[in-house]
């Protein structure tokens, strides 16, 4: 039977990438954003995921067209920088709510469907910034972290009614990400610049990062595997890096870290 998906942050960047990963591989489609637009290949379905009742009501809508839902991908998510001493509250909470608690109301919407089916997948995108916590990207580090701890412990608390999950983390991507996130240079002077030459060096390589079209049939791949791991990192090149902050000692990874995106 013809497998049914709810992709959030569908209409662009990663989201949409995979969304159209998913179609190419016979499974019907619904994007969910706030703004109406994307692929009209899909149906798309607007909605904040920050907003549990909109997200209850899309939820729903599908529900009610198609009588099942068999996939979740959590893509929706945006980023800001700066330091935390200049961070305001307001922002900080914003960040965790879109990304963190945005991925927690679809979940929490949808888990009642599969568990009812005996049966349904999930995918939350995590960041390679959760295991590699980025300076001056903390909230936004702090936020994919959450995301896989949350991801880990739903894992076992749905596994004995069909329903299984995993987190993917990519690393640098060229997508709109990169202009949409909100940046505060904040306390600049008092950091010596720091700030800044670390955000450029994060937007340079995201520039020149992964194209989303690989990342998006990468994470459809996964969300299609019948069985699947609690994490991925996606690509070479970031699997490599993945492995090495498992192995390497906590004070070594935080130096290169440090030496990477601290703005020396």
């Amino acid at each position: 039977m013809e497998q049914i998906a709810i992709v959030t942050g569908g209409t662009g960047g990663i989201g949409l990438a995979t969304a159209q990963a998913l179609g190419q591989a016979g499974v019907k489609v619904y994007t969910l954003s706030r703004k109406p637009g994307g692929d009209s290949t899909f149906a798309h379905l607007c909605a904040d995921v920050s907003d549990e009742g909109q997200v209850r009501r899309a939820v729903e809508e599908v529900l009610s067209r198609e009588g099942k839902i068999d996939l979740l991908v959590n893509c929706a998510g945006f980023g800001i920088s700066g330091a935390v001493e200049f961070t305001g509250s307001a922002d900080a909470h914003r960040q965790m709510e879109v990304n963190l608690f945005g991925t927690d109301n679809l979940c929490r919407a949808i888990l009642p469907v599969m568990r009812r089916q005996g049966k349904g997948r999930i995918v939350n995108v995590s960041s390679m910034a959760a295991p590699l916590p980025i300076p001056f990207q903390a909230w936004y580090s702090v936020s994919k972290a959450a995301i896989n701890a949350y991801t880990g412990a739903l894992i076992n608390e749905v596994r004995p009614y069909g329903v299984s999950l995993c987190a993917v983390m990519p690393g640098d991507i060229r997508t709109g990400f990169t202009a949409a996130r909100k940046k505060s240079d904040a306390g600049d002077d008092a950091y010596g610049g720091r700030i800044a030459r670390s955000v450029a060096r994060m937007e340079r390589d995201e520039k020149h990062g992964m194209d989303p079209a690989a990342a998006g049939r990468a994470i459809a791949r996964i969300a299609l595997k019948r069985r699947v791991k609690p994490l991925y990192a996606i690509g070479g090149e970031y699997k490599l890096f993945a492995l090495l902050a498992k192995l390497l000692p906590c004070g070594a990874v935080s130096r290169i870290l440090g030496r990477m995106y601290a703005g020396k």
